[in-house]
């Protein structure tokens, strides 16, 4: 693939529409936290049929596990899906959906991928079949929402080792203490996500950094669970995030994904780092919907702007900002047609790829944000012009899904093990 498809322009434009529509002219309540983003979210899922294509997938998907588990045990099962279910010939739209959203609200796309492509997909890849009868069907269609909870005040980077949220069997049963921030959907997820270390007790003589990471699925509501105010943030305003506080949260063996310890032979780890590799791809994606969005802004006030009798796009400096995102425009937007190549021949990139992908796009529309504010000058500053919101979102893409500085390190990883 070299270009978008017809099929995918047809996509853009449509989507182009319901964005016009329904939420450029919510902007300011949704970064103001007076709207709520999954409202809108919902209606985009049904006003693009979603929810049906969700619903009638979660439906083939159980009839196919109930079928199989006719023969046999209904062990858990390794799902490839990843919120969405298998992407093959449908990630360019997919992608073209997620570029679009990115280039007005990265913190409503955020609140949806972490819904589908975190929080579900934690659950079909681990769960059960009685797990998954039990909390796709409203969260694939997002009747319900999720959160994701892995990072701790003291464990973001280091998310496995420093974890300190941890669980003890207590009979049949498991109590869990703790807490998580930064939580995407933390304040309002109907659904939980949580990954905890498994304390056996003082007579354990296994290190702390070392103890199994089990994954568990919470309601809100339960007895124990707090969730916290949203957080005011730099960026991604439009996206709840807060913290997660579980004192003595009991948990039955149906709430452990997979019911088992031993999932597979792996643990907790294993789901988390699968999820890393998606979540950085999401970010190329992201990264590429803000360059674009840039790209035009600066281009037709480039057009528009006078100075000194001129328009500014006939002085150099501008035309070498201008250059220069074009630049990383043509560079992202490759590194997303390359990506999408690979998933449509059912390879997913590793992890220290989608870090590769991560590190530059990140970099290159955080630098394009910040170049646009100032080819805009005063303006720009202005939140009336839209780059000045443009670059606060930006900035956010070198932290979140793991920062700009852990992506080294995975990528050197790759490169070092090979």
């Amino acid at each position: 693939m070299i270009e978008w498809s017809d099929t995918d322009i047809i996509m853009r434009d449509t989507v182009r529409e319901f964005i016009a529509k329904e939420i450029r002219p919510h902007i300011e309540e949704l970064e103001d936290g007076s709207r709520s983003p999954y409202p809108i979210a919902r209606k985009l899922f049904s006003e693009f049929g979603l929810d049906v294509m969700a619903a009638e997938a979660v439906k083939t998907t159980l009839d196919r596990e109930r079928a199989k588990a006719e023969t046999r045990d209904s062990a858990p099962s390794k799902s490839k899906g990843a919120g969405l279910g298998e992407l093959g010939a449908q990630a360019s739209m997919a992608a073209v959906l997620v570029t679009e959203l990115a280039a007005v609200s990265i913190g409503l796309l955020s609140t949806i991928g972490v819904s589908l492509g975190l929080g579900a997909s934690t659950i079909m890849s681990r769960g059960t079949l009685a797990q998954k009868e039990r909390w796709l069907p409203e969260l694939m269609t997002l009747e319900k929402i999720a959160a994701w909870a892995i990072t701790e005040p003291d464990a973001g980077s280091d998310a496995f080792g420093g974890m300190k949220t941890y669980v003890r069997r207590d009979g049949s049963d498991y109590l869990l203490n703790g807490q998580k921030t930064f939580i995407t959907n933390g304040p309002d997820a109907d659904v939980i996500v949580v990954y905890a270390k498994l304390d056996e007790g003082p007579g354990s003589d296994v290190d702390k950094r070392d103890r199994p990471v089990l994954t568990f699925v919470l309601d809100a509501g339960m007895p124990g669970l707090t969730q916290g105010r949203p957080f005011k943030k730099m960026g991604m305003m439009s996206s709840p995030t807060g913290e997660l506080f579980f004192d003595n949260v009991r948990l039955g063996p149906d709430r452990l994904l997979g019911e088992t310890e031993q999932h597979g032979g792996g643990d907790g780890r294993d789901s988390a780092r699968a999820n890393f590799a998606g979540e950085r791809i999401g970010i190329g994606l992201m990264s590429l919907g803000i360059i674009n969005e840039c790209h035009r802004l600066c281009v037709d006030y480039a057009k528009t702007r006078t100075l000194w009798g001129k328009n500014i796009g006939q002085f150099q400096l501008i035309q070498l900002k201008l250059a220069q995102m074009e630049v990383a425009r043509i560079n992202v937007q490759n590194m997303v047609f390359q990506t999408l190549e690979a998933l449509s021949r059912g390879r997913m990139p590793s992890l220290a790829e989608a870090s590769a992908i991560k590190l530059y796009s990140s970099q290159a529309a955080t630098e394009v944000a910040m170049e646009a504010v100032q080819l805009f000058g005063g303006n720009g500053y202005m939140a009336e012009y839209g780059v000045e919101r443009l670059a606060r979102d930006a900035k956010s893409l070198m932290i979140y899904a793991g920062s700009n500085e852990v992506q080294v390190t995975h990528i050197a990883k790759g490169l070092l093990s090979a």
